[in-house]
Order: C-alpha cells, then structure tokens, then sequence
C-alpha cells in the first residue's frame, strides 16, 4: 500500500465482511469475515496486508459464477482457516478468562448458519476448528463475562441468552 496521504491510516484491505475481530494474549489482531457462498474467513490481520476480496476466495459467487481460490494469488494474503460449508460467523471473543482455564487462549465464533459454537485453537499465528457445539439455533453473539462465563446470544424471535459455566460436580448423597 501506499505510504501516504489518506491510505497512511490503511491497515489492511481485501476484507468482504468482517464481523468479528479479538486480539490474543500476544496483541495479535484476529477477524472473521462471512464469504458469499462457500468461504467464511478466519483472518489473522497484519499491516498492509491485502486479504483479497473480490479477487480470491475459498468460495463462489452466490449465482454459482466460481471466484478464483486463494493459492491462485499467492501475493494475496490467505485465511489462517476457512468453512465451506459455510457456519455464517457471527460474534468472536478469544477466551482469556479463569473459569474455563482449559479454553484459555481459544477462540470462540457463534454460528448462525452451522447454528453451533466453533472453538478454535491457536498455534502461534496458525488456527484451526477444533470442536463445534451444536446449539439448535443461530448464534448472534459471543461474549466474555467477568467472572469467566461464556455468553451466547442466539439470533431471532425468542432469542435466549445464554451464561455457558463449567460443570459443577456432583455431589454424594
């Protein structure tokens, strides 16, 4: 990218639509955007990187016209884990809380096409699905509570929200 005038302020491009975005414990910026039709992105995000919409995506036009697939254009940055079929990402938080210690550093996507909660594990600058919890609706929203707790909002009429704790033991009679 240039260096300056207006695109100075430029931090990346290439983005269709993110709808989510979270740093990990290291500051590194994470976003996931929605493709069309096949394709939704899980992005780790570096200055004057191009991401490279709409000239590649792991996805097609939704009229069914192919878009070329990422490795086509090397000079373009590619997701770090991508979904066809798509889970239609919607809230994102990168868990840092004390409630569930095993989760911390994961990140969890809410899901309203895959109707789940996708966890995904980091490697370093790496990511990848590592379990889908499926809910029965659309998951709107993902949030972070104080005390730890894991908040899930589904989408629509009706909608719950939801307090995710860990699960009690059991105690003898």
């Amino acid at each position: 990218m240039d260096a300056g005038g207006v695109t100075a302020q430029v931090w990346s491009s290439g983005h269709r639509n993110p709808l989510g975005i979270a740093f990990d414990a290291q500051g590194r910026l994470w976003t996931h955007e929605m493709g069309p039709q096949g394709g939704d992105e899980l992005n780790l995000i570096e200055r004057s990187s191009n991401y490279g919409w709409p000239l590649v995506s792991n996805g097609d036009h939704y009229g069914g016209a192919p878009i070329p697939d990422h490795d086509t254009r090397p000079d373009l940055n590619a997701p770090e884990a991508w979904w066809t079929p798509v889970i239609a990402p919607a809230g994102f938080i990168i868990y840092s809380g004390t409630a569930f210690p095993y989760f911390r550093g994961h990140g969890f996507i809410g899901g309203l096409a895959s109707q789940a909660l996708i966890r995904v594990e980091f490697d370093g600058v790496q990511a990848r699905e590592a379990e889908r919890y499926a809910m029965g609706q659309r998951i709107r929203e993902v949030e972070q509570g104080p005390d730890g707790a894991i908040w899930v909002l589904e989408d629509g009429a009706g909608a719950r929200l939801l307090k995710l704790t860990p699960k009690s033991p059991r105690r003898s009679k």
